[in-house]
């Protein structure tokens, strides 16, 4: 893996910040162990909480690692629609008899919190979600020898992360599983029309800068990163094609849905959390997932006991199955493995390219 990568991990593979436990520690020592990059992921987790995932990474590997942070969110809610999802949604709260949550919360994750720790106790690589932090907080970063990555969904966003001193940025494209990391989230711009699959986005983003990129959507082979790294990538982002792993904290209900022929396909929906996320169409999307506006993380705060309640209660239904348009294409195997395999099939990609041998 060349450039800013290479002392990271010898493949260039990178396991992707799942929030909501999928990235726990165990699933990223077992890919920095195989030679790709682990991360953890902090959003929706305490500062604390945070910390201690941290440290018991640190405690299973000595390779380096990254911590994905969400940044904070402006707030755009328009109070009377909360009030008319919530509506909306007062047949869960009576199905799964379970309050809805309070949208009163913080809309910062602890932004600032987390910095502090990750600054006094740096760690390799810390990436951002959500938007691009300023000049101060990346040089701040530098300063303690953390790389920075900066994840963007379009050529502005990657020039905006090159303007604010990112050392690499995450290029996201449409068919990435789980929330698109747009730096504004706009409701005109909803649906798969507007946004961009990766190869032409990796394509139009290294055109744009002069900055390392990761690519990161829908990628489940080797040969698949291939045609990323060929597009400009240096390395290549993946969530569902770990998400399924034993090493994951996904819940076993989420794992086996990404191959179950009752979820067929995936869909954008602000349903579960007020912004654009990648998920099996599921009864909940399908009932809800055209009324939900656009109010993050407020809709995420009022889903979250429902969501919670239909994990207890073994209805994925009910469930925020985050996944890419790959996720048919799941292989259960443990996370060192899957990047062994995934390191096989690209090199048998690549040395196809040079000879003109089937992979």
């Amino acid at each position: 893996m060349p450039s800013v990568f290479s002392d990271l991990s010898p493949y260039p593979i990178v396991q992707a910040p799942m929030a909501g436990g999928a990235s726990c520690p165990e699933l990223a020592a077992a890919v920095c162990d195989a030679g790709g990059l682990g991360f953890l992921a902090a959003g929706y987790k305490t500062p604390e909480a945070m910390y201690q995932e941290i440290k018991q990474l640190r405690g299973l590997t000595e390779r380096p690692f990254g911590v994905n942070v969400f940044m904070p969110q402006p707030s755009l809610a328009d109070p009377g629609a909360l009030e008319v999802y919530r509506e909306q949604l007062s047949g869960e709260a009576s199905w799964y008899e379970t309050p809805l949550g309070d949208t009163d919360g913080s809309l910062d994750d602890a932004y600032e919190a987390k910095l502090a720790i990750l600054l006094d106790d740096p760690v390799p690589v810390v990436s951002f979600t959500f938007g691009c932090p300023s000049r101060a907080a990346l040089d701040a970063f530098t300063k303690t020898g953390t790389l920075t990555v900066v994840t963007v969904t379009s050529a502005a966003e990657a020039q905006a992360a090159q303007w604010a001193g990112a050392d690499a940025v995450c290029v996201q494209g449409i068919e990435a599983g789980g929330h698109q990391s747009t730096h504004h989230d706009d409701p005109q711009a909803d649906g798969t029309s507007s946004g961009v699959g990766l190869l032409t986005l990796v394509t139009q983003v290294s055109e744009a800068v002069q900055l390392p990129i990761i690519a990161a959507g829908g990628l489940m082979r080797g040969s698949q990163i291939a045609g990323a790294l060929a597009a400009g990538a240096e390395a290549a982002q993946l969530g569902t094609a770990f998400l399924v792993a034993p090493e994951s904290g996904a819940n076993a209900l989420h794992k086996r849905a990404m191959t179950d022929p009752l979820f067929p396909r995936t869909e954008l929906t602000r349903a579960f959390s007020g912004r654009p996320a990648r998920g099996l169409v599921n009864r909940f999307i399908r009932e809800h997932g055209r009324y939900a506006p656009a109010a993050y993380p407020q809709i995420h705060h009022m889903t979250a006991g429902l969501r919670k309640a239909a994990a207890t209660a073994g209805d994925p239904q009910g469930m925020a199955l985050w996944a890419g348009q790959g996720h048919r294409m799941a292989r259960q195997l443990p996370a060192g493995e899957l990047v062994e395999v995934l390191v096989a099939e690209l090199e048998s990609a690549r040395e196809s390219l040079v000879t003109g041998a089937p992979s």
